[in-house]
């Protein structure tokens, strides 16, 4: 695989999702958005999700120019209709509106529905911490995944998230499927005709199995049985219930059901460190809880202890340096969609980095 530069791949994305009829700044949003999946090491939520969002675009499954509806408000909630717009575009815009309501409410939360699938909820998290907040986020997504004991599809994999800004020169960022393992992962697979992992997922008779696209017609399964279960339950009462989308297998899919909208729901709670500490003091007590997690004595066979959000911090950094690695797929989808748009792909790749990765 070649690698790239971010600002190449951001600005070529960006092209793309504003010749698909997505507004400049906008398209600038999703782009971000997608290259920062990518940096950090999360493929499985970067640019290789562009053409679903272009093709369902143009099938008018998604309006790119739909404008935000605030149903209720409140000094520091909001209810929002997304319009069926972009989901990465609109969370953003929603985060932008609860900012200033933590920064005067100490805390802002707000409901999201009539949303499609938005990414890598820790895009989210992190554009808060780097304003020194703390976003706790959930999302429900496309069915993908049983109740304990069943084998039919109901919950998507419904991503729990949160990051804590510190003095490291990284945030610590949680952000975690309640599946067993993100159904990206599973997707990616079957893209590069490779088998999964014996324990991932189940075929549609409810069979363990370790064939992809078994996988992706049966279900994922839970982490750790009853529990991920139940937290798949919370997330889905925040996001669908309360918000008014959606709910389990009424969602639907990105890329089976090309013919009606996901209406996904989405979840935010914004704390404003501030209104609870000083943030250098709040800082300096998450600095000493990492030096004390990394000095803990390690297993046999490890060197270093990582903390969440770390390894892919440094991912990033690497790839910031590099250039970010694409797939053959990836690319063939980016060069497809830029000569349909009649956008030069060919000047824009050209800047790729010399050397191949290993």
């Amino acid at each position: 695989m070649d690698r790239y530069p971010p600002n190449i791949l951001k600005s070529l994305a960006a092209d793309i999702a504003s010749a698909a009829g997505a507004p400049r700044a906008d398209a600038a949003i999703l782009a971000d958005s997608l290259v920062a999946a990518d940096l950090a090491g999360t493929s499985t939520h970067g640019l290789s999700r562009l053409a679903i969002y272009v093709k369902r675009i143009r099938k008018g499954l998604i309006d790119p120019r739909a404008e935000l509806k605030i149903d209720r408000a409140r000094a520091a909630t909001l209810a929002v209709d997304a319009g069926n717009g972009l989901g990465q575009v609109q969370a953003v815009k929603v985060l932008d509106r609860l900012v200033p309501m933590a920064r005067q409410c100490g805390v802002a939360s707000a409901t999201i529905r009539n949303s499609q699938h938005f990414g890598a909820v820790g895009y989210y998290c992190n554009r808060a911490a780097d304003q020194n907040m703390i976003l706790i986020a959930t999302t429900n997504c496309e069915p993908a995944m049983s109740p304990e004991g069943g084998c039919e599809a109901f919950f998507g994999t419904n991503p729990i998230a949160a990051s804590f800004p510190t003095g490291k020169g990284f945030h610590v960022k949680i952000d975690l499927a309640t599946s067993l393992v993100a159904r990206g992962n599973i997707i990616a697979a079957q893209k590069k005709g490779e088998r999964i992992p014996q324990g991932w997922a189940l075929d549609p008779q409810g069979n363990p199995t370790t064939d992809a696209s078994q996988a992706l017609l049966g279900t994922v399964m839970t982490m750790a049985g009853h529990k991920g279960y139940a937290l798949a339950l919370m997330v889905e009462a925040l996001s669908s219930v309360l918000s008014g989308a959606a709910i389990g297998s009424s969602i639907g899919s990105m890329y089976k059901n090309l013919d009606r909208k996901q209406d996904v729901g989405h979840f935010f709670c914004l704390l404003d460190i501030d209104a609870f500490m000083d943030v250098a003091d709040f800082k300096r007590r998450m600095d000493e809880t990492i030096d004390r997690i990394k000095s803990c004595r390690k297993r046999p066979g490890v060197e270093e202890i990582l903390v969440p959000g770390e390894r892919s911090d440094r991912t990033m950094r690497k790839n910031v340096r590099e250039g970010i690695k694409l797939d053959a797929a990836t690319v063939t989808e980016m060069r497809q969609m830029a000569q349909e748009f009649r956008i030069d792909f060919d000047a824009i790749a050209g800047t790729r980095l010399v050397s191949p990765s290993a």
